[in-house]
């Protein structure tokens, strides 16, 4: 038997042991994963439901609707959030707390900006991108084709880390607004393959359709397994994108559930090669 000195040694040297070996392995993993051709890529779509005159609002218990967009946005820490039926001060707010860069687009209803109401005071209403990386430059037009009170736009914001991030909000499949929703998912389906021929593209949005309005060559993503208003909201990707995987996370505030889609960003200096345009 050992006195008890050396036996309390021994026991600290076998320790110390453990805790190197522990060490060695996770600094192994790190270095196996970090030579993984390709960085991840998370986009957030939401629907917030933020007028103040939609028929949802009751629901968005405001402010509590801001608060629950906030922190699903610090859960998940995405790279890019597109947010439809916002209003500026609320989309500003969210940015600026969660330290996000803000890009926003307001909407023309009934022939004139809307106002965001009960409460006044948080802007116009519009569409909202929100992104990690600077912005370079943004760009908001209306679509051609238009149908119903409420003249839609689509919104894209190129980024520091060639990304384009796009969101647009089409009209409805009811029988005013159809024609106008297949309209525009072409053009919107055009301008993605436009802006794709030179850069990487991702598109999140609320389409109010469930067949896709992505260009050829691109992937798409659903909210299919959302328990409200399912596949009606979409993410789109092109060029280094690839391997998309899509998580519905719940919404209680808001009559859509939260589309959150991670992609992994493929980056030629790590050995992954972009697909021919």
């Amino acid at each position: 038997m050992l006195p008890g000195g050396a036996y309390r040694r021994r026991i600290v040297y076998r320790v110390m042991l453990a805790v190197v070996g522990c060490a060695l392995v996770l600094a192994l993993t790190s270095s196996s994963r970090s030579s993984e051709p390709g960085a991840g890529y998370t986009l957030m779509q939401m629907n917030l439901c933020l007028s103040g005159l939609a028929g949802c609002y009751g629901r968005t218990a405001y402010p509590a609707v801001v608060r629950e967009a906030l922190a699903r946005i610090r859960g998940a820490r995405p790279d890019a959030v597109t947010i439809n039926e916002a209003c500026r001060g609320d989309a500003a707010l969210i940015a600026r707390r969660a330290g996000y860069h803000l890009r926003f687009s307001r909407v023309i209803y009934l022939g004139k900006p809307l106002p965001c109401v009960r409460p006044g005071g948080r802007g116009l209403f519009g569409d909202a991108v929100l992104t990690k990386a600077a912005v370079e430059r943004a760009d908001s037009h209306a679509f051609d084709a238009q149908a119903g009170v409420e003249r839609r736009r689509w919104l894209c914001v190129t980024t520091r880390v060639d990304v384009d991030v796009c969101t647009a909000h089409l009209n409805t499949r009811s029988t005013v607004e159809v024609s106008g929703n297949d309209a525009q998912c072409a053009e919107l389906a055009a301008l993605l393959a436009r802006r794709a021929a030179s850069r990487t593209v991702v598109f999140g949005g609320d389409v109010n359709r469930r067949e896709s309005c992505a260009p050829a060559g691109a992937w798409t993503r659903t909210d299919s397994a959302a328990h409200q208003a399912p596949k009606l909201q979409h993410v789109y990707g092109t060029g280094a994108l690839r391997s998309p995987s899509a998580e519905v996370v719940a919404a209680m505030r808001t009559d859509h559930d939260i589309l959150v889609v991670r992609a992994r960003m493929c980056q030629p200096a790590a050995g992954c090669t972009p697909p021919l345009r």
